[in-house]
């Protein structure tokens, strides 16, 4: 994507809270998003983000998933240094474990709007989690919403720095590399050395029979 492609991309998307914001003029918008869902070991995290709508939109928000390691690490320190209000939650393996991860990703989002001045919530294809505003549950809403993809941004590198804590004492695994995910490398150390007390065991026991 050409400079001129990306800066259009990201205006779209800030044009699309900007519609929202419109039709709601009295409202404070939050973008909400999670980061962790499929892996097999680490909590899951939520991030809440208000960004000025009012500005220039950084160049480079976008989806996570869309943006290398580099890219999203540099966005995500303008986002921190631009947003209104960045609120984060995570639930660990153990209550993902004795709640389920669609359950443990709710209370996440919950922890971090928790302080928000929002009264309007664009959150990423999640429903009902009862915040004390408007939701708007978007599908692919990382993609859409200018919001959502600061919150995208946030919650996963949030999540990708603990990972790289977590290899430093569990380097078997290669989680720096992996991030958690159920690679090859990562299913192999599973069955040979057993699962470390951040696996999810309700997301292992194909691997791991004790688990």
């Amino acid at each position: 994507m050409t400079k001129k492609d990306r800066a259009a991309h990201v205006q779209e998307m800030l044009s699309h809270d900007l519609g929202i914001l419109a039709e709601n003029p009295s409202a404070v918008i939050s973008g909400m998003d999670e980061a962790g869902r499929g892996p097999l070991i680490g909590p899951v995290v939520a991030a809440c983000v208000v960004m000025p709508l009012d500005q220039e939109p950084i160049l480079w928000v976008d989806d996570s998933k869309k943006l290398s390691e580099m890219r999203r690490e540099a966005v995500y320190e303008e986002i921190m240094e631009k947003a209104l209000y960045v609120g984060v939650g995570q639930m660990d393996a153990r209550e993902i474990d004795r709640v389920n991860i669609l359950q443990a990703t709710k209370q996440a989002m919950r922890e971090a709007a928790s302080k928000s001045p929002s009264s309007l919530f664009l959150i990423d294809a999640v429903r009902d989690l009862g915040l004390p505003g408007r939701e708007i549950p978007i599908i692919h809403g990382d993609a859409v919403s200018y919001s959502i993809a600061a919150a995208s941004i946030v919650a996963k590198v949030t999540r990708d720095r603990l990972l790289v804590a977590l290899d430093e004492m569990y380097p078997m695994y290669g989680l720096k590399k992996n991030k958690g995910y159920g690679t090859k490398e990562h299913i192999e150390a599973l069955k040979k050395y057993g699962p470390c007390p951040e696996h999810r065991r309700t997301f292992i026991g194909h691997f791991w029979p004790a688990g």
